[in-house]
């Protein structure tokens, strides 16, 4: 299609090939580096509107320097090493950090520390970019609880005499130093090592075959958070050691099974967040302003580490395009369900997740052949596949989707709709069913609220001991809340998980909120499972993930009327047999409540 005038005067342009390459994971370094520098302009125009801004109510900037100077320093660093500035530029937290102090500039607000503190950080990211362009100069930056961060580079540790202060860097014959008070820390000669008083930011390098992968491990920036300021977290040398282990096993499994992807990714994602491990989960975040960077929790293995860079990588690619393309209406309406969150989703969090998840169910397509993670692999392919396209489905007749948002849209379902009738063993879609029918069932005990004219109507029936409830039977008609009704457990998909990754889960596993009736039901014990959710409901017939498992665990063995009220209208169920709690002495047990409306639901 031929550019528009308003396209030919624009300097960062996105051909449609381009674009219909990204929608289909057929995208290739140099898109990548087009998004990276769109990203680096970005930024710039955003520091340059936020010190033109700032220097208008110099009462703000505190004990900083004038916010002339910065420019002028990257000025000068720009004119002598342009590539100095390019890196400064392109660390996702100078992103996360425009972002940030923007907002708190227009709302004349402090964050975690004063605002004059997050304005001064523009100093250190000059220092930086000044460092780096090997200039001689002299300038001052904050110091939060003795920490002073030059961004990209390192952090100097001081004695903390006060909360927030300033320390002064300089540089001249090749040497840069930074000083607070009666110390000064020498910045290390040659990069890659710590100095006295002088922490470096780390990274991580792995080579696979023609495949470079270079990730810096973040755990000093103070804007690496998702949402605001946080302090430095040094990992142990234990720690790093893993990382840089398992980093490598992921690599090498992403170059071996997904090498377009391995192309495209050292360019786009650069630095991780390093996190604690979260047992029995993947805990992994980005946002849009830290194009490159992600927040990651120290994973299991190389597997869940090359599922997670992936997940994550697609959302900075797509957080990249939405920069540059319009996909959809502004709508924050929650209302789309989505399998990996428990509560509805606006379009814009849907669309995220869809793109996100096509990655993930590439990655586990490819390795379905993997001789020790056969399981594995194809019980994740299973469920990804069918999860990500339930929600593509919804999000391709939306009415917000811009016409380009409906042809990225179409790209992902080109590649990702034939892939769900491509052949995988019976057990693992069998499991991949229960796991995805286990999830959205609990979804809609919580957040569906079926009419109280309909909830009266069935109750009516109850009481008046029709053989079946009402034929024009219509739970659904209402739109999701996104207050949940109850809690939710992911206990059974753990159990699952676990099992599969461990070919059997052998003795209990301590997973958070696991209960006897689930562990029956993970083993097939099934007889069991249904009498454990039995007594859970006795005891509280309102908790949403026993309504689920009574039904998984009586579907399990053979089609059963109170199995599908349980799993296809939860929701109804529930609001009955609370408004029966108040009316007849005493109430129906909820299995016999659910057999009853179960008769005219669909299976």
């Amino acid at each position: 299609m031929p550019p528009s005038a308003d396209e030919r005067r624009a300097f960062h342009r996105l051909p449609w090939r381009d674009f219909d390459a990204l929608a289909r994971l057929q995208g290739d370094e140099d898109m990548a580096r087009r998004l990276r520098r769109a990203e680096r302009s970005r930024r710039k125009l955003l520091i340059h509107a936020l010190l033109i801004e700032a220097a208008k109510t110099p009462d703000k900037l505190g004990p900083l320097p004038p916010l002339e100077s910065v420019w002028e320093l990257l000025a000068r660093a720009e004119a002598r090493t342009p590539r100095a500035v390019n890196r400064i530029l392109t660390n996702p937290y100078t992103g996360s950090w425009a972002g940030y102090t923007t907002r708190l500039l227009r709302d004349s607000m402090d964050g975690v520390s004063p605002l004059w503190m997050h304005l001064g950080h523009a100093h250190a990211i000059a220092a930086a970019a000044a460092i780096r362009a090997e200039l001689e100069f002299e300038t001052e930056i904050p110091v939060w609880q003795g920490n002073a961060v030059l961004p990209s580079l390192g952090m100097a540790r001081f004695p903390a005499t006060a909360p927030f202060s300033l320390a002064t860097v300089r540089g001249a014959g090749g040497r840069y130093s930074v000083s607070h008070g009666e110390k000064t820390v020498w910045l290390p000669i040659s990069s890659g090592s710590d100095g006295p008083g002088w922490q470096e930011i780390r990274r991580v390098r792995s080579q696979v075959g023609a495949h470079r992968f270079t990730l810096w491990l973040d755990d000093l920036d103070p804007y690496r958070g998702l949402y605001e300021p946080i302090p430095p977290e040094r990992l142990p040398g234990k720690v790093f050691a893993d990382w840089q282990r398992l980093i490598d096993d992921a690599c090498r499994l992403i170059a071996a099974h997904v090498p377009e992807l391995a192309r495209i990714m050292p360019v786009g994602l650069a630095s991780l967040v390093p996190e604690p491990r979260m047992r029995f989960g993947n805990k992994s975040a980005s946002t849009g302003e830290a194009f490159g960077s992600a927040v990651v929790g120290l994973p299991t293995d190389g597997a869940a580490l090359a599922d997670t860079l992936i997940h994550e990588f697609q959302h900075i690619v797509l957080g990249g395009l939405l920069h540059l393309v319009e996909l959809y209406e502004p709508d924050p309406s929650e209302r789309i369900y989505v399998a990996w969150r428990d509560d509805p989703r606006p379009l814009s969090g849907a669309l995220q997740g869809v793109y996100a998840f096509f990655g993930v169910t590439a990655f586990w397509r490819a390795l379905a052949g993997e001789g020790v993670m056969l399981r594995r692999s194809a019980f994740e392919f299973a469920y990804w596949r069918r999860q990500t396209w339930r929600t593509l489905q919804q999000l391709r007749t939306d009415a917000t989707l811009t016409t380009a948002g409906r042809r990225f849209v179409e790209g992902i379902a080109e590649r990702l709709g034939p892939w769900q009738d491509e052949a995988v063993p019976a057990e693992a879609n069998d499991l991949a069913a229960a796991v995805a029918q286990d999830h959205f069932a609990g979804w809609r005990a919580r957040h569906l609220r079926p009419k109280p004219s309909v909830v009266g109507e069935v109750v009516d029936a109850w009481l008046h001991g029709r053989a079946k409830p009402p034929v024009t039977l219509h739970p659904t008609d209402l739109p999701p809340t996104p207050v949940p009704d109850g809690i939710w457990s992911h206990a059974r998909t753990d159990l699952i998980r676990l099992a599969i990754r461990d070919a059997g889960i052998g003795r209990n596993p301590d997973i958070p909120g696991a209960t006897d009736a689930d562990f029956a039901y993970t083993r097939g014990d099934f007889p069991e499972a249904i009498e454990g959710y039995r007594a859970e409901l006795a005891n509280d017939p309102d908790q949403p993930a026993s309504l689920v498992g009574l039904g998984l665990a009586l579907s399990a063995r053979g089609p059963h009327p109170a199995a599908r009220a349980l799993l296809h209208c939860p929701e109804l169920v529930r609001a009955v047999h609370r408004q029966l709690r108040t009316l007849d002495s005493p109430p129906p047990a909820v299995e016999r409540l659910a057999a009853w409306i179960g008769q005219v639901v669909p299976g």
